[in-house]
């Protein structure tokens, strides 16, 4: 059986719910606002765990090198994973936070992908350790266990990134599918004044924002997992996404509380006759 669908398996072991539970209580403990949705990078325009992650195991992978290396490296391959062991904290806590605003199948991977590196930073720790004492053998045998340990965790978080999409842009694809030109939606009334409604163009959904004679026009789709964004609500010039909260500002699209990090398509508006009119805005 190949690994892809050995890890579909984990999606559907319900024994892993318990700890599903336990690290979702451990999660709300994050900060909301700035710190949360910099933790989830709002600010960057994409997720910043998939960055944060690069420097332990890049410094974990050098040293590992180094040690099959020929010549006297014993200082620097310390010195790396020592560091290494310093930069996990902020690549945990963003990852956690992604995970806690994930769909079930994901968060069970997520716990034995988060199960795995515990155990190859566990390994790494002791291996310092082992190094410090003048235990060279054991500190590179523990340091290649933690490598595979890492690697192992890497194809799982790799499974959530890219088969189950997380912290891809849900939406992207929908931009394909809209038709070029002006597009009649219908009566400018029926839409709720001061609300949030829904329509489509050729099939690709559009939520709608009237405020008294004129009107927005957003990708109907959430980037961050897909939500029906009509289904939201208006505040504060925003829709809010149903499913997790993620707020884009009505004019422009712009995320401005995470979880998502991308922001949804936006129509140019009209009013013709009464008629609501919308085209895709061109990218400038």
């Amino acid at each position: 059986m190949r690994l892809g669908e050995r890890i579909r398996e984990i999606e559907r072991d319900d024994r892993l719910d318990p700890a599903v539970s336990r690290l979702k209580r451990l999660a709300e403990r994050l900060p909301s606002g700035t710190v949360r949705d910099m933790l989830h990078g709002v600010q960057l325009g994409h997720p910043t765990h998939p960055i944060l992650v690069q420097l332990p195991i890049g410094t974990w992978t050098a040293a590992t090198l180094l040690d099959m290396l020929p010549g006297d490296h014993r200082r620097s391959a310390h010195a790396l994973i020592d560091i290494g062991l310093l930069t996990t904290l902020p690549a945990v806590v963003s990852g956690l936070a992604d995970w806690s605003q994930q769909h079930e199948r994901q968060q069970r991977v997520g716990v034995v992908h988060a199960a795995t590196n515990g155990v190859g930073t566990l390994l790494f720790c002791v291996s310092s350790l082992a190094r410090a004492r003048g235990r060279e053998g054991w500190g590179r045998f523990l340091a290649l266990a933690g490598m595979g340990a890492v690697g192992l965790s890497g194809s799982l978080g790799g499974h959530i990134a890219y088969y189950r999409a997380s912290g891809a842009n849900s939406a992207d694809h929908l931009s394909d599918l809209v038709p070029q030109g002006w597009h009649d939606l219908g009566p400018l009334n029926g839409f709720p004044d001061g609300g949030i409604g829904e329509s489509e163009v050729g099939g690709v959904p559009i939520v709608v924002a009237r405020t008294g004679a004129s009107a927005s026009a957003l990708m109907g789709t959430c980037p961050h997992m897909g939500a029906p964004l009509a289904e939201g609500e208006r505040v504060d010039g925003c829709v809010r996404c149903p499913w997790h909260g993620s707020e884009f500002r009505l004019d422009d699209g712009v995320v401005i509380h995470g979880p998502a990090t991308a922001s949804p398509e936006t129509f140019e508006t009209s009013v013709v006759d009464g008629r609501l009119m919308v085209r895709l805005r061109s990218p400038e």
